[in-house]
């Protein structure tokens, strides 16, 4: 069972979504300037050599623009699953990065797929609904921060232009949701508690509570304390004694 933690931040919870960005950065510079083109190292379904762009489809892009779409998400979400669910993190990349990869190459039309959009839509997907069938506040603000910012990208799992791969989309989009539903039982983010949510939790103990009658009444009368008892003085007091000397005028 996946052990509950406080969420806190580490330099590596930028550090590998970043890597993963610079390395799609660093390919598409390098066909850019040795004028190569690996798009064939993209998916291409139906074809045994296709499978090896599992692996290289995603740091492959078309153009700049293709770049640029693919790299804000991929660090925003990626670090938020890094941060969110770092028990879970590496199971969850790993094992959707193969999948998307996997149901692409069997469901794609026979071209070649690249880009790492497929990746976001896992992402998000994942993102919005472990949070939501979480039931923990930090996980379900962070489902609806996803669906406010990238919800425009449900229309993009539907074949509305062919020049996209919409396949790779609907692929990492359910990859998403069918993670979240197979870790529903995995709780990653432990809610701080209050005093009073304790089960042994006693309010006749509670400084504040005490301040309070048996009706929900605020007492304003406390008891007086015992005028001898602020009188006498142990053994142990010090006694201070000031001297007052007025200064003589010049």
């Amino acid at each position: 069972m996946t052990k509950t933690q406080k969420l806190y931040f580490s330099f590596d919870v930028v550090l590998y979504p970043l890597l993963f960005v610079i390395i799609m950065w660093l390919v598409f510079w390098f066909e850019i300037r040795f004028a190569k083109d690996f798009t064939t190292y993209g998916i291409h379904p139906g074809r045994i050599e296709g499978l090896r762009g599992i692996l290289f489809g995603p740091f492959i892009h078309g153009s700049l623009k293709h770049l640029f779409n693919n790299s804000i998400p991929m660090l925003v979400l990626g670090t938020a699953l890094f941060y969110f669910y770092r028990p879970l993190r590496w199971q969850v990349f790993i094992l959707g990065f193969v999948i998307t990869g996997l149901i692409t190459w069997g469901i794609g039309r026979p071209a070649n797929h690249i880009g790492a959009s497929g990746i976001v839509y896992l992402l998000a997907s994942f993102l919005f609904f472990k949070g939501i069938i979480s039931k923990q506040y930090q996980l379900t603000a962070l489902s609806f921060a996803v669906v406010f910012v990238y919800g425009s990208l449900l229309w993009y799992v539907f074949p509305l232009d062919t020049h996209i791969s919409w396949e790779g989309h609907l692929s990492g989009f359910g990859v998403g949701v069918l993670l979240a539903f197979l870790y529903r039982g995995t709780t990653t983010v432990t809610n701080n508690k209050f005093d009073w949510e304790a089960e042994d939790y006693l309010p006749q103990n509670d400084p504040f509570m005490q301040q309070f009658d048996a009706d929900g009444n605020f007492i304003e009368n406390k008891p007086k304390v015992d005028e001898q008892q602020l009188n006498t003085t142990s053994k142990n007091d010090i006694g201070v004694v000031y001297t007052i000397v007025k200064q003589k005028k010049e």
